[in-house]
């Protein structure tokens, strides 16, 4: 065995990524030792730039209350370096395979305002490096937006609505999330809503509201275990999202995903069969089983025993914004039927570091694992959540797991009335103090939260104001940095890597 071979995996990649060994996130154990016997770190050429220590420095320079200059005072030639670095060193992985669905993913930024603030969530966070650091920890959901809030199954495949977005979950200041959350509705009320300004304004601070209202509730009632939206307590706009939603298994299936003898996936654009990957699949998921000590529901035994039967699998393509790039995958798994009626689809959904990794105030709670991180998140946020939520790791990576369901869907933006934004604003607000709440009950921080979060936010009006200047001035922000990006795009900015000569 090399000295290589006898490293984790982790410690494999940390060392690749500092040689700037090109594919490496897509590299077993053993292909990542044999890459870095292949380039000895005396031999190795150019590294991949990366700052990722500066920012954790200016984290905790920021944090500590130093005054220091940050990234979000940058203008003209500065800030466009600045969005260029930044944008290249969180896809290094994506550029530097050459891959296809990156190149679509950075046409798909230039292409919209929002989907690039969505697909951009590093460069938020490092114009945040450090902020707030008096403020209450939670775990934030880490992209909050409008459509990171839907309908999903819960542990007993009844639609409920809440977050369903938890690729970026971190400890950090509850301030982060309402932040983000923030921006985003500023935004998609512009892009998707195309409402003026003043429209934004009251859209945004309906949302802030709805969550100081929640909070100050539930730190008085404590109920935030025994709540979740359904269709039976819902707000009448959620009642049309689930409604709408409801769709009958046996349609979803034959309509979207099977072929038909409905004994597989059939290949369309968005699916690729690879059948002959099923025992693989077979032995990924009984470990997702086994390792997430998860209860496979009758629903779910197609052969009338406790394991689940694999019965094919595919590849995802196309599908995510801030994740297109990444690796996917479906797997079909036999319902009691055993006709193709009654069929589950698990997702397997590649992992990686969070956005909000280094960048926030240190704290006891940090936790910068990928798809164990996720999982957490969907346990803590979502008390009676699918069952199928977990993580596994294989071919050397980590990914998170759920299942896909006939009425897992998100509200059209584009049909919301004015009103109607500002309703869909205030429970969005709600729904984020209700998972916030639970960081308590189910995750990390040992002191009850809601009362602190209470106290920290002081005067409402003065908190919501200050919220809405924020999300106004990041808004521009952003508008300029997407304007920036699409020049740099056009150019070919983002078909090669920052490298650091020696």
């Amino acid at each position: 065995m090399s000295k290589t071979e006898k490293h984790t995996r982790q410690a494999l990649y940390e060392q690749a990524r500092e040689r700037g060994i090109e594919g490496r996130s897509t590299m077993s154990k053993t292909e990542l030792a044999a890459a870095l016997e292949r380039e000895p770190a005396d031999q190795a050429g150019p590294v991949v730039a990366t700052r990722v220590d500066t920012f954790r420095r200016l984290a905790e320079a920021v944090s500590a209350g130093e005054f220091v200059l940050q990234p979000r005072v940058l203008s003209g030639h500065e800030r466009r370096l600045h969005v260029r670095q930044t944008l290249r060193e969180d896809h290094q992985t994506r550029i530097a395979a050459s891959s296809e669905e990156a190149a679509i993913k950075f046409d798909k930024l230039a292409d919209s305002l929002f989907s690039f603030f969505r697909g951009t969530a590093l460069l938020f966070y490092r114009d945040m490096a450090g902020d707030d650091a008096w403020m209450p920890t939670v775990l934030t959901l880490g992209d909050v937006h409008p459509e990171n809030f839907g309908v999903m199954p819960n542990v007993d495949n009844v639609p409920i609505f809440s977050v369903n977005d938890f690729d970026e979950a971190y400890y950090a200041p509850f301030t982060w999330d309402i932040k983000r959350g923030a921006v985003g509705f500023m935004i998609a009320a512009e892009t998707e809503g195309e409402l003026k300004r003043k429209h934004r304004t009251k859209i945004v601070r309906r949302f802030v509201q709805g969550y100081i209202d929640a909070m100050q509730r539930l730190a008085h009632e404590g109920t935030e275990r025994d709540e979740e939206m359904r269709f039976d307590n819902a707000p009448k706009l959620i009642r049309k999202l689930l409604e709408d939603a409801d769709e009958r298994r046996a349609e979803w299936l034959a309509d979207d995903y099977l072929d038909e003898a409905r004994s597989g996936f059939r290949s369309t654009e968005e699916l690729v069969p690879i059948s002959s990957r099923r025992d693989e699949f077979q032995t990924i998921t009984d470990r997702l089983v086994s390792e997430n000590a998860i209860e496979v529901p009758k629903r779910a035994r197609g052969r009338g025993k406790k394991a689940v039967h694999v019965k094919d699998v595919a590849i995802r393509r196309g599908q995510g914004t801030a994740s297109l790039g990444l690796n996917r995958y479906y797997v079909l798994i036999e319902g009691p039927e055993r006709d193709g009626t009654d069929d589950l689809i698990i997702e397997y959904k590649q992992a990686r570091r969070s956005a909000l990794a280094g960048l926030v105030p240190p704290s006891a709670y940090e936790m910068d694992s990928r798809a164990e991180r996720i999982s957490h998140a969907q346990s803590v946020h979502l008390v009676r959540g699918d069952v199928f939520y977990g993580h596994v790791a294989f071919d050397g990576l980590s990914y998170m797991s759920r299942e896909r369901a006939p009425f897992r869907d998100d509200i059209d933006l584009n049909d919301l009335s004015k009103s109607q934004w500002k309703d869909y604003a205030g429970i969005c607000g709600r729904v984020l103090a209700h998972v916030h709440a639970l960081s308590d009950e189910s995750g990390r921080i040992d002191h009850d939260v809601e009362p602190a979060i209470v106290n920290a936010i002081g005067p409402p009006a003065l908190f919501v104001e200050d919220m809405v200047e924020y999300a106004g001035e990041a808004a521009d922000r952003v508008r300029r940095d997407h304007a920036l990006f699409r020049d740099d795009h056009a150019r070919g900015a983002f078909e090669q890597l920052d490298w650091a000569h020696r």
